[in-house]
């Protein structure tokens, strides 16, 4: 039975379950997996705090997203796979709203990402140091 995104239990089961599939990805799994190591747990608790902060309003998340991702090997296909794995485990489990915002803000992420990316990799490695 899906469910409304309202609380922090909503937000964890979101991502706990999200980023199994995205560990177990043939495409993005790989990258993921290398980067994190053996740090999931850190990095699962960073994430309830992100997307806690972006649909609860609880202000739990402190840093900026996209500095850890600058550097990383990612192209228009990886942030596609991303957001089919995020999407449907949305589609999966939740309705209404939130789910929907979710689903908005994690494409304009991608976007917005995907497009700082190229335009570093264009302008070349000093931009990234």
């Amino acid at each position: 039975m899906k469910r409304e995104i309202a609380t922090l239990e909503d937000i964890k089961f979101l991502v706990d379950t999200f980023y199994t599939k995205v560990r177990q990805d043939e495409l993005i799994g790989v990258i993921f997996n290398k980067v994190i190591g053996d740090k999931w747990a850190v990095h699962l608790e960073k994430m309830y705090g992100f997307w806690q902060t972006l649909l609860l309003g609880n202000h739990t998340y402190y840093g900026s997203p996209f500095a850890p991702h600058a550097k990383l090997p990612l192209h228009q296909e990886h942030f596609d796979r991303w957001l089919q794995l995020f999407n449907s485990t949305l589609d999966e489990h939740f309705e209404g709203e939130k789910a929907e915002e979710a689903k908005w803000r994690a494409q304009k992420m991608a976007e917005m990402f995907h497009y700082k990316i190229q335009f570093l990799r264009e302008k070349g490695a000093n931009y990234l140091n």
